[in-house]
């Protein structure tokens, strides 16, 4: 298959907010697949290419000098054969070999197929063709039932292979796929909700549990033998000896455990989110430990828990992990929730997680039997730039540079200000159209797609929190930053400093 077919499909979904046009387009595309553009089709769909880590940043493809192909060439397997180079990349000369093989791939493709590949190699392909659309494509495509798809899914953990065999295989290979202890599976996801008792009036008697700033995990166990996984299911079991020793001791042979992890201050609180994740980067164990707090179990001992609702694995967890759960209660009582919440904010935690008891684990999915509530913090911050979109937002400025204002001029000129991060996020088609009207008179200059404006407009941001990050100038990035309106009525002057932001590390 060429790659630009793959390219005009995504095109199409990224044009349509129809999630049966975004389905129709995507099974169309799989259904004229050769089998062997099945699997690296499907990552490059999702921005998560099947090689894993490419070793590719925003700088290397930014710094790129090439010209493009003005005739498409590249198939699916020139694709994914690149890739698998990149990937492989290591040892000295690394980044030389990398550098140029990147540069190879973005002179044999035409502009719009290197745009594509290089979101995608980027986790920033934003065509809405998230997971849940495509299993519902590959179920189209391979005239199996979507609850079948969904559950090989789930339970294999890897929608490439899914729709591998869903689209080759028979009905009976794709429901043949079961829980296996050593296989991670796709985490079961929750909802959000304003308040405990909002979330509480969605699911009814519920386990109330804190809601951690920490790294999900999930533990298999074989007898001695213990792997831990990340929720994008990566392997980290040599990363975390800790966690490997305190599951050896469970009273069980076989367990399949749901969590999270964090590291504790001296004073028992949890240290900030990017200092537990620096220890999945490490190759070697730091003197920074890790804990685990356990919240569901969905296998001990030849048993699969999956189907089991809520009530019933919150049993086997508290007779295998009691010493390891999460903190919480079993309520219905909006008030108790309530507490609870109280309780987990004042502990340093990012708020509670509410779980109907009657609920079954169903991985891979953001229904309405978890809800997370947690405060959201909302800052006023100064718009450094703007990017030309990409799909649908072609031809409209998008993606916006936020900054934060530097007071004592840390980083250049006292009030200056200085970058603390990117989003796209919350922009309605008004704004876009305001911002595409609005930005060019002050503009000052340009770099690739990025349009640099005087910091003199005011957006009010929503975000979940800062981590340390050396990707931007101030030593923070933004997690989940969305836009919530512009602010007409504030000066640049008005804007929240980097100093206020660095201060939610230590929140």
């Amino acid at each position: 298959m060429m790659l630009s077919e793959l390219v005009a499909t995504a095109d199409e979904v990224t044009a349509t907010s129809s999630r049966l046009a975004k389905i129709d387009a995507l099974a169309r595309l799989l259904e004229r697949a050769e089998t062997d553009d099945i699997l690296p089709l499907t990552g490059l769909l999702l921005a998560s290419p099947r090689q894993g880590r490419l070793g590719v940043g925003w700088r290397g493809i930014a710094a790129l000098d090439v010209s493009h192909a003005v005739a498409a060439t590249l198939t699916i397997s020139d694709v994914d054969a690149a890739l698998t180079a990149l990937a492989a990349s290591s040892g000295t000369g690394s980044n030389a070999a990398r550098s140029a093989r990147l540069g190879d791939l973005a002179s044999r493709a035409t502009a719009p197929e290197w745009d594509f590949l290089a979101r995608a190699m980027l986790g920033e392909l934003r065509t809405g063709a998230l997971a849940g659309v495509l299993v519902d494509a590959i179920a189209r495509a391979s005239g199996r039932a979507p609850a079948s798809v969904r559950r090989a899914a789930m339970l294999s953990g890897d929608l490439g292979e899914t729709a591998l065999l869903a689209l080759t295989g028979t009905e009976e290979d794709l429901n043949a796929v079961g829980l296996v202890v050593g296989r991670p599976v796709l985490p079961m996801l929750a909802a959000t909700a304003a308040t405990p008792t909002a979330a509480l009036e969605i699911t009814g008697e519920a386990s109330v549990e804190y809601k951690l700033d920490g790294a999900r995990i999930q533990v298999h166990r074989r007898g001695d033998e213990v792997g831990v996984y990340t929720r994008s299911l990566a392997d980290v079991t040599h990363r975390v000896p800790e966690i490997v020793e305190i599951v050896r001791t469970l009273p069980a042979h076989d367990l399949i455990l749901d969590g999270e992890t964090l590291s504790l201050d001296e004073d028992g609180g949890p240290r900030p989110f990017q200092e537990t994740m620096s220890r999945f980067g490490a190759d070697v164990a730091r003197e920074l430990v890790l804990r685990p707090w356990f919240f569901d179990v969905l296998h001990v001992d030849g048993r699969d828990l999956i189907d089991e609702p809520l009530s019933v694995r919150l049993a086997e967890l508290d007779r295998v992990a009691r010493d390891w759960r999460m903190p919480g209660i079993v309520t219905d009582d909006a008030e108790a929730a309530e507490q609870l919440s109280r309780e987990a904010l004042a502990a340093g935690h990012e708020g509670v997680v509410i779980k109907a008891t009657g609920s079954p684990y169903t991985a891979g999915r953001r229904g309405k039997s978890w809800v997370k509530v947690k405060p959201v913090h909302t800052y006023d911050l100064v718009v450094l730039a703007a990017e030309w979109g990409s799909g649908r937002r072609r031809g409209w400025l998008s993606n916006i540079h936020l900054g934060a204002l530097d007071p004592e001029g840390e980083f250049g000129e006292p009030g200056g200000f200085v970058m603390v991060g990117k989003t796209f996020k919350g922009l309605t088609d008004e704004l876009l159209r305001w911002q595409t009207e609005t930005f060019p008179a002050l503009e000052t200059h340009r770099s690739g797609p990025a349009v640099f404006l005087r910091p003199e407009i005011v957006v009010e941001i929503a975000i979940d929190g800062v981590q340390r990050s050396p990707r931007y100038p101030g030593g923070i990035a933004l997690r989940f930053a969305r836009v919530k309106q512009y602010r007409a009525d504030k000066s640049a002057a008005d804007a929240d400093t980097i100093l206020t932001l660095r201060a939610l590390l230590r929140g």
